[in-house]
């Protein structure tokens, strides 16, 4: 995407002017590149470690060393009463008679989100190093954003991250063979997309960018694309073949399938949650695809209607899969269910070699040793909510998503901007600092 640069140094001064006027409210991360502004100290702390952070990661990635060359102001504000219509995030590219300026300007509300805050940070460190041999553009010219997938797939693969929920998402879309085409997925536009779609893109990104560092010299073609930027055209795909020959050949797609797949393995060293197994379990036992020689299509039945029926060939192979994707999913099963979904395991294996008369007993059996543990384990999750609720000094926080999403739903009220309103919003900011 493309944007303006700005034009005068006046309109710098003008969004530097409540940061140049009050010097004690600044601070200066450790490699000098982040220039922090704001009343509070601590944040400006915790957002100079941060930036700092993300740089490393970045760079980490990149096997590059800093050499930066412009500076990045970042300016920190609290949500005003008397202007609700602050952004939460702004940045500002600007030509001056000094060179190149870059700010962020970042409002820090109650729902303040650091993965979010990580991304604009590393919007503009992209940005510093795309144009930093370019450091005498025109003002007016056009400037070229960092692309998304590029942005969501550097927070996701940095080191430390914890990619299960990417992983989550992608499963399923695994399991059906659904997974959308590099160029629909690189064509894309995050902010027109909804909360689960945009974690499907995350996860999408995040293995689309491990994909391309793993490549033979991967890591340096990236930064040589990164470099190349701002000389890209409205074709995403051409510029990435230019630096990547793998994305060149004929069967990219199916490479794209097999990476999407490596990149959910990675993370199968992860023991599921008792809940996970839970639906894990059902999705296979409840999901099982039969494909129908006669009339070529598939059909889904459940594990406990080919149990009561003559078993055909076709049953067999889906059977048989079944008994696979069930010693798989032992693997990585909460403990205490282990030994339940043996027991799947081996029932679907007889059947598919038509060798368990009794499979119904054996089914109920099974049921009813996984009903009873179900039972237990909600009993314990009761005792421990109840433990943790009137017993325990410290919390875990576990409950802190829902308190959050309570919160935030009881301000999601509608503000009036009526005089009266905005001054009674004002004295209320005052008596809660």
């Amino acid at each position: 995407m493309k944007r303006k640069v700005f034009a005068t140094w006046a309109i710098v001064s003008i969004l530097l002017s409540p940061a140049i006027g009050a010097a004690s409210e600044r601070t200066l991360s450790t490699s000098r590149q982040f220039v922090l502004y704001g009343t509070d100290v601590g944040l400006r702390g915790a957002i100079s470690h941060l930036a700092e952070e993300t740089k490393t990661n970045l760079l980490t990635i990149l096997r590059r060393s800093d050499s930066w060359k412009t500076p990045i102001v970042v300016n920190l504000q609290f949500p005003q009463a008397n202007v609700p219509e602050i952004p939460p995030v702004a940045i500002h590219f600007s030509q001056t008679g000094a060179g190149l300026k870059l700010q962020l300007d970042l409002t820090i509300s109650s729902d303040f989100n650091s993965a979010s805050v990580e991304r604009e940070l590393l919007r503009a460190i992209l940005l510093e190093m795309i144009y930093r041999q370019q450091p005498d553009l025109p003002p007016g010219t056009a400037y070229v954003d960092p692309p998304d997938w590029l942005l969501d797939g550097i927070v996701a693969v940095s080191a430390g991250r914890d990619e299960k929920a990417l992983v989550e998402a992608l499963e399923p879309l695994l399991a059906t063979d659904k997974i959308a085409p590099l160029a629909d997925f690189l064509r894309q536009r995050p902010i027109l997309l909804d909360a689960p779609s945009r974690l499907l893109f995350r996860a999408y990104s995040a293995a689309f960018v491990r994909w391309l560092i793993d490549e033979p010299e991967g890591r340096s073609h990236l930064g040589q694309y990164v470099d190349n930027l701002s000389l890209a055209s409205n074709d995403l795909s051409a510029d990435l073949k230019i630096h990547f020959s793998a994305l060149n050949d004929n069967s990219v797609e199916k490479t794209w399938r097999f990476r999407v797949a490596q990149f959910c393995d990675s993370q199968s060293y992860q023991l599921l949650t008792f809940a996970e197994t839970q639906r894990r379990l059902d999705e296979l036992l409840l999901s099982i695809k039969v494909t129908d020689t006669n009339l070529r299509s598939n059909k889904t039945v459940r594990l406990d209607d080919l149990s009561e029926r003559k078993i055909s060939a076709a049953d067999s192979k889906a059977l048989s899969q079944l008994s696979a994707s069930l010693i798989l999913l032992r693997v990585r099963a909460h403990p205490i269910l282990r030994s339940v979904i043996t027991e799947y395991a081996q029932i679907a294996a007889l059947l598919a070699v038509r060798k368990n008369p009794k499979a119904g007993e054996h089914l109920s059996r099974v049921r009813n040793l996984r009903t009873g543990i179900a039972a237990r384990m909600n009993k314990i999750d009761d005792y421990m909510n109840w433990f943790e609720a009137t017993q325990a000094r410290t919390r875990s926080h576990v409950f802190a998503d829902y308190l959050s999403a309570a919160e935030a739903q009881n301000q999601a009220a509608p503000r009036r901007h009526d005089a009266l309103s905005v001054y009674m919003d004002a004295l209320e900011g005052q008596f809660q600092d």
